[in-house]
């Protein structure tokens, strides 16, 4: 299994925002890729978040998972949403 998906399985307690991990699961010249990477920015800049993306043709692994939702946000690399991201619902998300 990608080391993308096991980090979620992690049993340690998480001490703050600065613990998570967000991912963006995108592809080129997608607009909703870049609306959901604005959202994410934002919020992962407010609140000290890491984020990081990965290109959907890059991965077959993901493709095969994704390839329908894209863009994809991944919070600590369980499936947090997909197609629109709500920047409140991903800082609730971050900060619970």
């Amino acid at each position: 299994m990608s080391p993308l998906f096991r980090r979620g399985g992690d049993k340690n307690p998480r001490t703050g925002p600065g613990d998570r991990l967000v991912t963006l699961i995108r592809k080129p010249g997608c607009h909703l890729c870049d609306d959901a990477q604005a959202v994410i920015e934002e919020v992962c800049g407010e609140l000290g978040v890491p984020w990081d993306q990965k290109d959907i043709g890059e991965d077959k692994e993901l493709y095969d998972r994704y390839w329908e939702q894209i863009p994809v946000v991944l919070v600590d690399g369980e499936q947090h949403t997909f197609w629109r991201v709500n920047a409140d619902r991903l800082r609730k998300a971050l900060t619970e």
